[in-house]
């Protein structure tokens, strides 16, 4: 299943295809421990997956339509569906332990923080619920249109001052072009962030320079201070709606139905690198040991070196969308509307990226240690010394 050219990988890097699902799988979530993978799918239920054998170990049914989105814990999981509810699942027997009900449409996203459980709708509203026992305990109203995107974070995230009491704040982002920040435990709106012209899609949070970041179906990025709601900068760079957003380091990146992935500069809004060769929407990707993976609309999933843009890898084999990635451990798991999880090793790209990254750094400090020689200094200068090494249609 490697690539069929001569400059990428070619090993057959296909472990496993996991064929029980008997719909789509629509999300896919890995457990902070990395044991488990869990599923959720068309068919109505989600599935455990042990990553020691990619195994499926529990289904989880009791959701009567299509599951959309799906959270993994440790010890338990937490589904949300078209049937207008969430569930709260133990991992260890795959009993429903609550059902979070009130929502009067499709539960599309939740979010899990701190002992939080959040939910947004198509009923135009997003809710907090008591996690034990399924009692909706905030409801956010405000937005004219669905909530498709979530986010989470606390006062002490974004203020230096201890002597207030900390505030827990919900980000969400609408198909009526604004992205809301609300204090919690009130549901009072703290700020509107207004400026995008389409539908927000996803939101990524910089939560130590208290920024956060909004793709659209505008085409558009948009940076605001999560404190003023100030809109900082605008990244225009995409010719189409922006489906996924992941921040890096000091690099964004993201990925759009203009067939692309992107590398931004968050400061200037500069795009430094573009990822091509996607044959449709770049639905999902993941930053993993300095290789950008990418799952699209053309049924393959691709690794790319994020400082070259060099294509390294592709993964056939889907017959339709890949909607999840996940990487635990050196292997990569990519979930499709086609209902299978495949499996692949990732290990020798992974090493060869490594190895490249070294034999930089090599070369690098080599073109340092002779600039004495190219300036006839007499006084050398030692590497040593160097300290520089380094259900929205979209498609």
């Amino acid at each position: 299943m490697g690539s069929n050219s001569s400059t990428l990988a070619t090993t057959n890097s296909l472990i496993k295809v996991c064929r029980d699902h008997k719909g789509g799988i629509n999300w896919m979530s890995l457990s902070p421990d990395g044991c488990h993978l869990l599923t959720a799918s068309e068919d109505c239920t989600a599935r455990l997956w042990r990553t020691t054998e990619n195994q499926c170990c529990r289904v989880l049914q009791g959701h009567s339509s299509y599951i959309t989105f799906c959270h993994l814990e440790n010890e338990v999981a937490f589904t949300c569906s078209a049937d207008h509810t969430a569930r709260k699942w133990e991992v260890a027997t795959g009993q429903c332990l609550t059902v979070y009900t009130g929502h009067t449409s499709i539960v599309n996203r939740i979010l899990v923080s701190r002992n939080l459980l959040f939910s947004g709708s198509y009923d135009r509203t997003a809710r907090l619920w008591d996690v034990d026992s399924g009692r909706s305990l905030q409801e956010f109203q405000g937005h004219r249109n669905c909530v498709l995107a979530l986010a989470h974070f606390s006062s002490s995230d974004i203020l230096e001052s201890s002597d207030m009491d900390m505030k827990e704040f919900l980000v969400t982002g609408s198909t009526d072009c604004t992205v809301k920040i609300w204090e919690a435990f009130s549901a009072c709106c703290f700020q509107t962030l207004r400026g995008h012209v389409g539908a927000i899609l996803c939101i990524v949070l910089d939560v130590p320079n208290k920024e956060l970041f909004s793709g659209s179906t505008d085409y558009t990025i948009r940076r605001w201070n999560m404190v003023t709601g100030d809109q900082l900068k605008v990244f225009r760079d995409h010719q189409g709606s922006v489906i996924c957003l992941e921040m890096v380091g000091q690099h964004l990146y993201s990925g759009s139905v203009d067939r692309t992935a992107k590398c931004w500069l968050p400061d200037t809004a500069e795009c430094v690198r573009t990822y091509k060769s996607h044959k449709h929407s770049v639905s999902t990707l993941k930053y993993y040991s300095g290789i950008l993976f990418t799952g699209s609309g053309d049924t393959c999933a691709r690794a790319f070196n994020t400082k070259s843009g060099a294509l390294q890898q592709v993964f056939p084999g889907h017959t339709f969308i890949i909607n999840c990635i996940q990487i635990h451990d050196n292997v990569l798991y990519t979930a499709s509307h086609d209902g299978t999880l495949r499996v692949w090793d990732i290990k020798e790209i992974c090493s060869q990226t490594k190895q490249q990254k070294r034999t930089s750094v090599r070369s690098k400090l080599s073109q340092k240690g002779s600039l004495p020689h190219l300036f006839h200094n007499k006084v050398g200068c030692s590497p040593d010394d160097n300290n520089d090494c380094e259900p929205v249609e979209l498609v």
